[in-house]
């Protein structure tokens, strides 16, 4: 929280004890005079909002344009007040923007209507509107009270925060020590004011109380223990008689409950007309004058501004003439407000604003909500519609609050329920939060027992299910019963249907098991009057793709052509999911990226965690395998904190094939055995075929392909595609590998039919190259395998799939060395070590290095630095130190002289020299 008067009417120069802290605070300033932020934590009294106060005086003396805003604890549940605080004095300049960001901030901030915008929009514009502002002069933007920001502020504030280099904008917050916010979760500097040292304490409460007995200021001292909101404000509590020592001191001064007393003895002294306007001005959260006028007639008060001179003169308030808003010194001055009056005085006060905010239809909802006693069905459904609007910008907090509150007006029992139950499902779905979830869920119940057929009341339950036992088959019979028995008609617009069979398909996707899908199946057929494109497509791309992703393609990729624009997180998730076995994740990742970032910003939890999972599958299949794992490590951690348990299997696979590939086998047993001990029994069977999937990749990579063979046919046999089975498609190429190595031609032959029957190759280039890869290994004619792998290599696109191309290289090599065609094996065996070598693809580069050496080709050497020579930096280097020229060379290697010139620029300095003439001596010490 935010502190109060710690410095006297002359300014900065008479703080007391806090020269340590103000340097800190220039030094920073002067340091990020090109902009940046910095954060001040704190205990409560200890001075923080003086600080800012402070360095608002000595940066308006400096020329700096200053802004002031503040959390306020009773707006924070309403969206974007806290933005509005800070971008109101800005509003004209909307108009300077481009339309689509000028447009985003009108109608978060209520200024204009439209559909609710991307948080990433809206934080993208306060940015370009904070720097176009600044480009007169720097601006200093201060912010107390961080925590009590709304969500939605705090999450667009902590953005900007962060990218202010170079903008001329310093971003200065204060914030209580230990509270959890998006700025001190978002890596900015912090710097923690701490308690005043015994003299300087000591020299505040002589100076502000000289005429305090020396006992009773020792007590103060100590009970204070160096906070200057204690020292400052516990003698203003006493009597003359204790202040002299006359009459005792209370036994026990609790602090935090003093000085709340304190505050609201402050208050109640004030006029009635005074302690009305500040509690309009308290519960309006933005100190606008205009409006807090306006109310007070609605109000019917006789009061005007005048009446809070005496607020003013006492130091709880000011006047932000600049502004036009009123300002409160300290947030407990807002808390003693509402102490002091009676809740008759609140209720009116609500009433009063809601009339005013006729334009603000959420603030308006949420002031008639708090106004109202009684059941109110139109204003229930004022807070429901609020809900609605609030959630579909990604809200979800502030929705679930307004959704409780519509819920305790209803009158109407099933109503109530409904409600909840809605509430209940927002929460789960978007914050994580299964507790709360779970306690709503049970005044849902409570409030109409028949609602456990709805299906907002099944989603909720299967979340809390695969949150905690995870049974499959008993969320799967909960929520299919809740669909087929549900009064939704079948109605394809129905958007609690929608995600009720989006969240079915999740539920058959995990069970691996073709039964559990004939009910989303039936349920398809009868939606009228037609299912929604998205549900479609994924469900086809999703359920068997071997036998249906073909026909969701033309439909999917019409989804994802126009994916760039859609702001909904879920949908965008939903594309993922249906894109990942149709090797559509690239077409996702700058859409997922935005999910991500919003989820890091304090966006909704699970669709955070499903883009993180798209992110980390397209990073392993093309290649980005350390920031594969660094998004695994971050989907645990969302999992962990929003308590979706369930889905760290995902992350735990993610790491576990990216170690498969590189031939980490103690992380591979390790996460397979987590997996199959997690996934066993709760019916998970494609966490099973994923642990499976990590497995063959382990035993084909150190050439184990009996084993490899039985893992990959676990999943599919071979000779089919297990339905509804899609990692069957992963591991189409292992299985026909496998058998080849093991002298199961047949198999392999009987796989490759499948696959051509299947025409797994029109799904994608990856599932091409495979198909095709596949046919080459197990042709029984060289001549023919030869033209195959040719073929498979030649397909368009396939270096986005660097690993799968290097396998299929590899195994071309091998074919060429064992028909004895050496010469011709090496090209193709050195472009797959060179491939794995750079993904650190440690046991498949040992295989083609063994392949290589089989040829007569040199082994890649480490050198003294311990970097790989590759065989192709080997044989130019050799060819070099033989006395060719750039030119010579490239003749002989079919190479540009170019090539080789940037190949020798890498190759010298890996061998730890600067000519030509020291090639001979280094490579001969590699031989050593």
């Amino acid at each position: 929280m935010g502190d109060n008067g710690l410095f006297d009417h002359d300014g900065v120069d008479s703080l007391v004890g806090r020269g340590v802290a103000l340097e800190r605070i220039r030094d920073f300033l002067d340091a990020t005079d090109r902009g940046g932020a910095l954060l001040l934590s704190g205990a409560a009294g200890v001075g923080k909002t003086v600080l800012l106060n402070a360095v608002a005086e000595a940066a308006a003396e400096r020329g700096s344009r200053v802004l002031r805003a503040a959390g306020v604890e009773f707006e924070a549940d309403v969206s974007y007040s806290g933005l509005n605080q800070v971008l109101f004095p800005f509003y004209e300049a909307f108009g300077e923007l481009e339309k689509p960001h000028a447009d985003a901030l009108q109608v978060a901030l209520g200024f204009g209507s439209g559909p609710p915008p991307e948080r990433l929009v809206v934080s993208n514009a306060t940015l370009m509107l904070l720097r176009h502002v600044a480009q007169a002069g720097s601006l200093l933007l201060i912010v107390d009270d961080l925590p009590w920001l709304d969500r939605a502020s705090a999450a667009v504030l902590g953005f900007v925060a962060r990218r202010l280099s170079g903008t001329h904008v310093t971003f200065l917050g204060a914030m209580r020590s230990g509270s959890e916010t998006f700025f001190n979760r978002g890596g900015l500097p912090e710097y923690e004011v701490p308690p005043l040292d015994g003299e300087s304490s000591q020299l505040l409460l002589t100076t502000r109380f000289p005429m305090l007995a020396a006992r009773v200021r020792e007590r103060l001292l100590s009970v204070a223990e160096g906070n200057p909101l204690a020292l400052l404000e516990l003698p203003t509590a006493l009597s003359g008689e204790q202040r002299s020592a006359l009459e005792s001191l209370p036994v026990v001064l609790p602090l935090s409950q003093r000085l709340r007393a304190l505050f609201v003895s402050r208050v109640s002294v004030l006029s009635v007309a005074a302690r009305r306007l500040l509690l309009l001005a308290t519960l309006e959260g933005t100190g606008n004058l205009a409006v807090l006028q306006a109310s007070a007639r609605h109000a019917g008060y006789e009061a005007d501004l005048e009446d809070l001179a005496s607020a003013e003169q006492d130091r709880l308030v000011a006047f932000d003439d600049g502004t036009r808003r009123l300002v409160f010194r300290h947030p407990l001055i807002r808390s003693a407000v509402v102490d002091a009056s009676t809740s008759a005085e609140r209720r009116v006060a609500h009433r009063a604003l809601a009339q005013v905010l006729v334009s603000h239809p959420e603030r308006r909802a949420w002031h008639l909500g708090e106004a109202s006693v009684e059941p109110d069905e139109h204003v229930a459904g004022l807070l429901e519609q609020a809900a609605r609007r609030i959630a579909a910008r990604g809200d979800a907090v502030a929705a679930v609050a307004a959704l409780v509150r519509a819920a305790d007006l209803s009158p109407d029992a099933s109503h109530r329920a409904r409600r909840l139950a809605e509430a209940a499902y927002i929460g789960a779905d978007a914050t994580g939060q299964l507790r709360d979830a779970s306690e709503l869920l049970e005044g849902a119940r409570l409030a109409d027992p028949e609602l456990k057929g709805s299906l907002h009341f099944a989603a909720v339950a299967v979340f809390l299910i695969l949150n905690g036992d995870g049974d499959i088959d008993t969320a799967h019979r909960l929520l299919a019963g809740a669909v087929e028995s549900g009064t939704h008609r079948y109605d394809a617009q129905n958007g609690a249907l929608i995600d009720a069979l989006h969240l079915l398909l999740l539920l058959c996707s995990f069970s691996g098991r073709a039964e559990l899908w004939d009910p989303l199946y039936a349920t398809l057929r009868r939606l009228r009057p037609e299912p929604p494109a998205l549900l479609a497509a994924v469900v086809k791309a999703r359920s068997d793709p071997a036998r249906s992703g073909a026909a969701a393609l033309g439909q999917l990729d019409s989804i994802l052509g126009d994916l760039q624009k859609e702001t909904d997180p879920g949908r965008i998730v939903r594309a993922g999911t249906g894109s990942l076995y149709l090797d559509r994740l690239a077409d996702v990742r700058e859409s997922s990226w935005r999910v991500v970032l919003q989820g890091r910003d304090g966006g909704p939890a699970r669709p955070h965690v499903g883009a993180l999972l798209h992110l980390c599958l397209d990073d392993y299949f093309t290649g980005r395998w350390d920031e594969c794992l660094e998004l695994a490590d971050e989907g645990t951690q969302v999992c962990q904190d929003s308590g979706y348990h369930f889905f760290t299997f995902y992350f735990w696979y993610c790491r576990a094939v990216v170690a498969a590939s590189r031939g980490d086998d103690e992380a591979v047993d390790r996460l397979t055995d987590r997996i199959t001990r997690w996934a066993t029994p709760r019916g998970v069977g494609a966490a099973l075929h994923c642990a499976r999937h990590v497995r063959t990749l382990a035993e084909s990579g150190r050439g184990d392909f009996e084993s490899a063979y039985r893992n990959a046919t676990a999943i599919s046999p071979a000779g089919t595609f297990a339905s509804h089975v899609p990692h069957a498609l992963w591991v189409a190429f292992d299985v026909v590998e496998a058998a080849v190595r093991t002298d199961r031609h047949s198999a392999a032959a009987a796989h490759v039919r499948a696959m051509r029957e299947a025409d797994i190759a029109a799904l994608s280039p990856r599932l091409s190259l495979l198909s095709a890869g596949s046919a080459a290994l197990c042709a029984t004619d060289d001549d023919e395998a030869v033209r195959l792998f040719e073929d498979a290599l030649e397909i368009r696109g396939v270096e986005r799939w660097p690993f799968d191309l290097a396998r299929v290289q590899l195994a071309y090599g091998e074919r060429l060395r064992r028909a004895r065609a050496n010469a011709e094996s090496r090209e193709p065996l050195r472009l797959a070590h060179d491939a794995f070598t750079l993904l650190g693809a440690g046991p498949w580069a040992d295989r083609a290095a063994k392949e290589l050496r089989a040829t007569g080709w040199g082994a890649p050497k480490t050198t003294a630095s311990g970097e790989v020579l590759t065989p192709q930096e080997r044989e130019i280097a050799d060819l070099a130190a033989s006395g060719l020229s750039n030119k010579q060379i490239a003749e002989r290697l079919y190479l540009s002289h170019r090539t080789i010139g940037a190949h020798l620029y890498q190759i010298f300095p890996k061998l730890g020299i600067t000519s030509r003439a020291a090639l001979r001596d280094a490579l001969a010490a590699l031989e050593k």
